[in-house]
């Protein structure tokens, strides 16, 4: 598999996502503030791997640290996460991870721990998350691939792939399951303007696994609805609140309404983590402003005049209306989601 993040002795190594798919080379984080600065500059990006990033920051940040104990080292922890947490505030498994390796130190200290234990105990917690994930996205899309048609086209927009996970992906975790089943699918790849993940990204990842794709603009997708080449959507989150408004990559709502226009069904496709039961509708999601350069300019090149506005959300939420179905590791959830979440939460204990 891609491999998106991994563990060294030294540190983090992340596949630059910002230079795929000419460049294949990778960034090595050794601190917790590197980490944090991957994250914003979107050499690591999609909410599962940026969760499991942070993880691996706060564990890193606990392997440096000099404390003598662990009540020496609880103000630099508290400050570890902060920082983590405050690099992109859109994507609720960034929190989800943190709050859990908060929850694993309160713990620790609450039983005395040694400083060496923590430092091993947080490791091995991210470790868990890292395994969680790819087992998550495997088992998400053994439940969506038999929502895929047999044949067809499927769009996806944006990168919800191994490089926005662990590895396998979450859409694109669906869309490769289905292959694995001997479904005959086609992706059309949204080239998702302006940091054009689709082109770059997901293109790269599904040329790699030899499955057919095409890169098309952003202001093509309806005119292929119309022509009857796209069956299906399927593409991933970074929330979804608890009345199962989503989400996702600035101009996914877009996609939706043209779908839900020609009758096209539309799949979110995200593991439990990106659920946010205390967000109780897509009106309280925060939505992160990225720096105007990115529209500006291209390659170094800029595009636009000097002084002009610019307007860059990196989101945009779905109301739920438009959502056929939630795909999970726990199942596939339907409409309405306000219930079948609750429901499902209860289930899963």
């Amino acid at each position: 598999m891609i491999p998106t993040l991994t563990w060294t002795p030294e540190g983090v190594r992340f596949i630059d996502q910002t230079r795929l798919p000419l460049e294949e080379s990778y960034v090595l984080a050794t601190t917790y503030e590197q980490v944090a600065d991957v994250i914003v500059t979107m050499v690591v990006r999609g909410a599962p791997a940026i969760g499991v990033s942070a993880a691996y920051g706060v564990a890193l940040g606990a392997l440096k640290s000099f404390a003598a104990n662990v009540d020496e080292f609880a103000p630099e922890f508290e400050t570890i996460c902060a920082r983590l947490a405050g690099t992109r505030p859109t994507a609720v498994n960034l929190f989800w991870a943190i709050d859990r390796m908060k929850d694993l130190f309160r713990t620790l200290r609450s039983f005395h721990a040694t400083m060496a234990d923590v430092k091993k105990t947080l490791l091995s917690e991210a470790h868990a998350m890292y395994d969680e994930d790819i087992a998550a996205c495997k088992t998400m899309g053994a439940f969506g691939a038999g929502l895929l048609p047999d044949e067809g086209g499927v769009l996806t927009h944006c990168n919800a792939g191994a490089l926005a996970t662990c590895g396998y992906g979450t859409a694109l975790g669906v869309i490769r399951a289905a292959v694995e089943q001997g479904k005959q699918i086609h992706v059309y790849a949204d080239e998702t303007r302006p940091f054009l993940q689709g082109a770059r990204l997901t293109a790269w990842e599904l040329m790699s696994d030899g499955i057919p794709t095409t890169v098309i603009c952003d202001n093509m997708a309806a005119s292929l609805m119309r022509a009857g080449r796209i069956q299906t959507v399927v593409v991933g989150a970074d929330r979804i609140a608890a009345n199962g408004d989503t989400a996702n990559k600035i101009g996914t709502y877009n996609v939706a309404i043209l779908a839900k226009e020609h009758g096209i069904p539309f799949y979110v496709a995200a593991p439990w983590s990106t659920i946010d039961t205390a967000t109780p509708t897509g009106d309280s999601i925060p939505i992160e402003e990225r720096p105007a350069v990115e529209v500006t300019h291209h390659g170094g090149k800029q595009l636009t005049p000097h002084g002009v506005g610019i307007c860059n959300p990196a989101f945009d939420v779905t109301p739920a209306k438009y959502v056929t179905a939630i795909i999970t590791e726990r199942g596939v959830l339907r409409a309405p989601y306000t219930e079948s979440l609750k429901e499902m939460e209860v289930v899963a204990g």
